[in-house]
């Protein structure tokens, strides 16, 4: 198997001499560690004794411990290095002047998932701009994109869809490492560029999935626990948007999903039976220990992935999607806000971003028609992002 060396393992063997003295602050969580799953804040500290001055967390807090959305972190004192935890998920999402004064160069280490729904991408911006306004260096710590470098998939954001799970005009599926994303970020996105050094990986290539590398997989988030919920989380998390349980509570959130009143052979049929490319609906039943229909049996499916290479995630839970309308109008419900700290907008339109699209989904328009309506933008969009690759 392929041995990817991470960011953080090329920062170890060759520390920048231009970092020697300075202060720094590290950006992590749990899934910031190296081969031998040494942690990101033990490895920084021991290489430059006495710098490290602040650690950050992003949602789900330092240690990856609250589940859910809108579930916030405090600040905490690290029990290990004695020195302060700002959580970027509780009284404020950016980084403040009192926080970064403690610093000179902030060093983000996270491991993103491939989704531009995932908020962790967010708090890097938000980190990006914290440091061209208070004048601090950001230093990326890269990391493989989970499902690989090789596909965009999806819409790009509107304008009128922008919140903490969308802040920029990118597919579902960004097809990026997290390196390659503050790049675009900071260079297209932004009119003033902040300080931004990226460290890459060794070993990596685009075509490459996260079982390919030989790096452990620890779940960035409490509800990624395995590789499979990340291959179909580009799809799966548009049911956050409505009343069918995308699997919280139970030990496969994204790979199961339903609800008490879904009919699997109806929607099957609707879908032409079980030929969704590269994956296989197992048709099953299970009840949430929490979140939605928690202690209640619910009708749905396990996604069973047969092929990654061909098996777009973002197509195949549209058209799921689509079926569960079409066959329960009368059952079937988009979520209420809030959602991410927004309180009017409907949530399924911050995560699919287009309003435009969802009516259009309500109205039964086949996702292969309205896969052409932006193909073109994400064509563009796939010919902007190669100027920010980092890797063959």
């Amino acid at each position: 198997m392929t041995k990817v060396k991470t960011g953080l393992e090329n920062l170890i063997l060759s520390p920048p001499a231009w970092l020697k003295g300075k202060k720094l602050g590290l950006l992590c969580n749990p899934a910031s560690v190296n081969h031998q799953l040494s942690h990101a804040g033990e490895l920084i500290e021991q290489c430059f004794t006495g710098q490290l001055k602040a650690l950050f967390s992003p949602q789900h807090g330092f240690f990856s411990a609250k589940q859910d959305n809108m579930i916030e972190s405090n600040h905490i004192m690290d029990p290990v290095l004695n020195i302060p935890v700002f959580s970027l998920y509780g009284e404020t999402r950016i980084p403040t002047e009192k926080m970064l004064d403690l610093i000179d160069v902030l060093i983000i280490d996270l491991q993103d998932v491939g989704t531009r729904v995932y908020t962790f991408i967010y708090t890097m911006a938000f980190c990006l701009t914290a440091a061209r306004y208070f004048n601090k260096k950001v230093l990326i710590l890269d990391r493989p994109n989970p499902i690989s470098g090789i596909m965009a998939e999806g819409n790009l954001l509107a304008d009128d869809c922008r919140s903490f799970v969308g802040q920029y005009p990118i597919p579902m599926r960004h097809g990026l490492t997290i390196g390659e994303l503050a790049l675009l970020f900071n260079k297209h996105f932004e009119e003033t560029e902040c300080d931004l050094e990226v460290i890459p990986m060794t070993g990596w290539q685009r075509d490459m999935y996260f079982h390919d590398t030989g790096l452990p997989w620890i779940a960035p988030s409490p509800n990624l626990p395995t590789l499979s919920s990340a291959l179909v989380y580009p799809g799966q998390v548009i049911w956050e948007g409505t009343n069918i349980s995308e699997g919280r509570g139970t030990t496969q959130p994204f790979e199961l999903f339903g609800a008490p009143f879904l009919n699997q052979k109806r929607i099957l049929e609707s879908l032409g039976g079980n030929q969704l490319p590269g994956v296989f609906l197992r048709s099953i039943e299970f009840e949430p220990t929490s979140n939605k229909w928690q202690a209640t049996n619910c009708r749905g499916f396990q996604m069973h992935i047969i092929d990654p290479n061909i098996f777009k995630p973002y197509q195949c839970s549209l058209n799921l999607l689509r079926a569960i309308i079409l066959n329960h109008p009368e059952h079937f419900e988009w979520k209420s806000p809030p959602y991410e700290y927004e309180f009017k907008r409907k949530p399924i339109d911050l995560i699919i971003g287009n309003i435009d699209l969802r009516k259009q989904i309500e109205q039964s328009t086949p996702i292969e028609q309205l896969e052409k309506t932006w193909q073109s933008a994400l064509n563009q969009y796939i010919r902007l992002s190669r100027n920010y690759h980092l890797y063959s």
